[in-house]
């Protein structure tokens, strides 16, 4: 059964989240390590949990508790554990601690890996939003990406649609 753990850099397992973050998601879709290190140490409204399984280290999530929803920023297994039903896991556990609407992103389905990706979350409960969605650039600079949204804990985000999305882009991407 996974255990999730809100930790910050001075944890002595927050190397092992710092670096899953770096290898799951490519730079584009992540801030830098300085930002990323603030927000865990100092943001009241971002959790950094670290994911295990006894003294397994399972993964990682970072969450965000935003005006009356909760954003998935970012969730990843390590490699050494894949394919061994930890991510059901971590997806009930993640709806369990959740009060409210969970939303998150992913990528649109257009290979077959982000179509895997979908169906998983779907798998899991989430629906996936038709709404078009642009995810900021992280970095200065960066590229925007198109992306789609999913959500759990309503049967519809549409006429929420607009509010969700603004408060993502003010506090996590700090636009707008």
């Amino acid at each position: 059964m996974v255990t999730f753990t809100k930790i910050n850099t001075k944890d002595k397992n927050y190397p092992f989240v710092e670096n899953l973050l770096h290898a799951s998601f490519p730079e584009t879709e992540r801030r830098d390590d300085e930002g990323q290190r603030n927000n865990t140490d100092y943001n009241s409204k971002f959790s950094c949990y670290l994911i295990t399984d006894e003294d397994t280290l399972v993964g990682m999530l970072t969450l965000w508790q935003l005006d009356g929803f909760h954003y998935a920023e970012h969730l990843a297994t390590s490699p050494e554990v894949r394919n061994r039903g930890y991510g059901k896991q971590i997806m009930e556990k993640v709806k369990e601690i959740v009060p409210d609407i969970l939303v998150l992103e992913v990528e649109e389905p257009e290979d077959e890996l982000s179509i895997r990706r979908i169906n998983f979350y779907q798998r899991c409960g989430l629906a996936l939003c038709d709404k078009p969605y642009i995810q900021p650039p992280y970095r200065k600079g960066g590229e925007e990406l198109p992306l789609k949204l999913m959500f759990y804990g309503t049967d519809n985000i549409d006429s929420q649609f607009e509010k969700i999305r603004k408060n993502i882009y003010r506090e996590v991407y700090g636009v707008i």
